[in-house]
C-alpha cells in the first residue's frame, strides 16, 4: 500500500490541471494520477490507420487515456462562460469569467495559438446574431482558441512532461475498481488489479469515459445525484463553402434552437470547418464525432446537431438509454450509419451507389449507407430536421439533399452529483471535476473545475 496527498482518477484536461494547480501552489505534495488508457505516446487507433471498421478495443484509445477524449479532439476553447457546461452553478460571475482566462493562460504557456476567432469581425458576429434571430435560432457569441487536434496532443505531451518533472506519479492502463472511505471521508481507491492506494483527498475526473463507473460508484457511497439532459443527435457534413459564412467570423457557431412542433432543444456542438468525421468507442458502442486538423483541410465542414432531454422520475437512466439508441445503429449497420438528406426526404435508404451520386464526399469512408430513421426516435429526428431547415435560412445550402447525415451522435454525461462550491461531494474530501461528474462539457469548463478543486485541496492542506 503506497499513501500520497492527493489521488486524481483520470488523466483527461480536469485530472491534469488539478495536478498543475497543486503543484504549482504547494512544493512536495504527493500526487497520483490514475489513467484507465493509455500513454499519449501508446493511443493509436487500428482503424483508423488500417481504414477499417472499428475493431472494438477493450479500451477505446481514441476517447480514453491520457489527454482524455480531448487528446484526440478537435481541441476547441471556448473562451466564454455561456457554453461548455455548468460549473457558473458554483462560481460568482466574476470569478468564473477569471477562470476561464487564467486556464486560457496555461494552455498559452504550453503552447496553444495565440488566435481567438470571433473576436476579429464583431460586426459581421451581430449581423449574424441578427440572422439567426430571424430563422428563430439564438447565436452565443462563444470565441475560440483553436488548437487543431495534433498541436492538442503536443501540448498534452508538455502537460505531461512538466508534472512529470515534478514529482508527479501518473500511472496509465490502471483503472479504478472502487473508492475507499475511512471515518467518513475519502481514504483512497483500489485499482482493478488489487493495488490499494491511500490519500488524504482525492479527485475523481474519469470523464465522460468513466461516468458510469463514477455514476455506480456515487450510488454505492450513498451521494446525492440529480439526473442530467441526455444529448442524442447527428452529425451533419456538407461542403465547407456553405459555411464559411459562419465559420470564416466564428470558427464554431454555436446556435440554440426550440423545435415548433415538441419544443425540444437542439443545439450544434463542436462544428469543424474543413474538418473529417470519426468514429469513437464507448463501451463497444461506436458513435460518431468530429474533428478539425491543424496540419491539413478537407473540402467539407461538420458539425452536430443535439436533442436535449431531461427525463423525470422515475427514469433515471440516461446513459443507457442513449447507449440503446446508439446501438441500434449499430445493429442495423454494424457501426456508424451515413444517409444523404435526399434520401431521407425520399423516405430511403442510402446506398453506395446514391452516396457516390452526391456532391458530398464523405470522410468517414467506414459509415455505412442506411436509413437513420429507423434509429433515432421521431421527435429528435423531426427536431432535427427542423433545426437545418433553420440553419439554411442563415446559411442557404444547409438544407439540401446532399448533406450527409451520421449517427448517432451521443452524449454519455453522468447525472450529476450534489456538490458544494468547491465541487466537494457528500463525502469529505472526496470531490468531482470534469465531464464524467456531470458538470462540465467542453475543455475550458473541464480543466477550470480541475483548477477549483486543486486549489481548495492546496488551502486544506496548508
Amino acid at each position: 500500500m503506497r499513501k500520497f496527498d492527493c489521488i486524481i482518477i483520470g488523466g483527461g484536461p480536469a485530472g491534469i490541471f488539478c495536478a498543475l494547480e497543486l503543484v504549482r501552489t504547494k512544493k512536495d505534495i504527493k500526487i497520483l494520477i490514475l489513467e484507465k488508457g493509455h500513454d499519449l505516446r501508446a493511443r493509436t487507433c487500428p482503424s483508423r490507420e488500417k481504414n477499417a471498421p472499428c475493431f472494438g478495443c477493450t479500451t477505446c484509445a481514441v476517447i480514453s487515456g491520457w489527454g482524455g477524449a480531448g487528446a484526440f479532439s478537435d481541441g476547441k476553447l471556448a473562451y466564454s462562460t455561456e457554453v461548455g457546461g455548468m460549473l457558473g452553478d458554483y462560481l460568482e460571475p466574476s470569478q468564473f469569467k477569471e477562470g476561464i482566462k487564467y486556464i486560457h493562460d496555461i494552455y498559452l504557456e504550453f503552447g496553444a495559438p495565440e488566435k481567438l476567432y470571433g473576436l476579429e469581425n464583431l460586426e459581421g458576429v451581430e449581423n449574424l446574431q441578427k440572422k439567426a434571430s430571424l430563422a428563430g435560432m439564438r447565436l452565443v457569441p462563444a470565441p475560440i482558441r483553436h488548437l487543431g487536434t495534433g498541436r492538442t496532443q503536443e501540448v498534452l505531451q508538455q502537460m505531461q512532461d512538466y508534472l512529470l518533472d515534478r514529482g508527479v506519479t501518473i500511472e496509465t492502463k490502471t483503472p479504478v475498481a472502487s473508492i475507499k472511505v475511512k471515518d467518513v471521508a475519502a481514504a483512497g481507491v483500489v485499482t482493478k488489479d488489487g493495488q490499494e492506494y491511500e490519500a488524504d483527498y482525492l479527485v475523481c475526473a474519469p470523464g465522460r469515459y468513466g461516468s458510469e463507473w463514477l455514476e455506480s460508484e456515487a450510488q454505492r457511497l450513498e451521494l446525492d445525484m440529480a439526473i442530467n439532459p441526455v444529448d442524442i443527435g447527428l452529425r451533419i457534413e456538407l461542403p465547407a463553402a456553405v459555411m464559411e459564412q459562419i465559420t470564416d467570423l466564428t470558427y464554431e457557431g454555436k446556435f440554440l434552437f426550440t423545435s415548433p412542433t415538441f419544443e425540444d432543444r437542439v443545439r450544434t456542438f463542436c462544428m469543424n470547418p474543413y474538418g473529417e468525421v470519426v468514429m469513437e468507442n464507448t463501451d463497444g458502442i461506436v458513435t460518431v464525432n468530429g474533428h478539425t486538423h491543424a496540419e491539413y483541410r478537407t473540402e467539407n465542414t461538420n458539425f452536430a446537431l443535439l436533442v436535449s432531454k431531461t427525463f423525470t422520475e422515475p427514469f433515471k437512466q440516461p446513459i443507457t438509454y442513449g447507449k440503446y439508441v446508439a446501438s441500434l445503429a449499430n445493429m442495423l449497420g454494424g457501426g456508424v450509419i451515413v444517409q444523404r438528406l435526399g434520401d431521407l426526404m425520399k423516405g430511403r435508404r442510402s446506398t453506395g451507389e446514391r452516396i457516390a451520386k452526391g456532391l458530398v464526399i464523405p470522410t468517414l469512408l467506414e459509415a455505412i449507407p442506411g436509413d437513420l430513421s429507423l434509429v433515432l426516435p421521431y421527435r429528435h429526428f423531426l427536431a432535427i430536421l427542423e433545426m437545418l431547415k433553420a440553419l439554411d435560412q442563415v446559411a442557404p445550402g444547409v438544407y439540401s439533399p446532399h448533406t450527409l447525415l451520421y449517427g448517432v451522435e451521443v452524449k454519455f454525461y453522468s447525472s450529476r452529483l450534489e456538490v458544494s462550491r468547491v465541487l466537494e461531494t457528500g463525502l469529505r474530501n472526496l470531490f468531482v471535476a470534469g465531464d464524467g461528474a456531470g458538470i462540465t462539457r467542453g475543455l475550458s469548463q473541464a480543466s477550470l473545475s480541475g483548477v477549483i478543486a486543486g486549489r481548495e485541496i492546496a488551502r486544506r492542506s496548508q
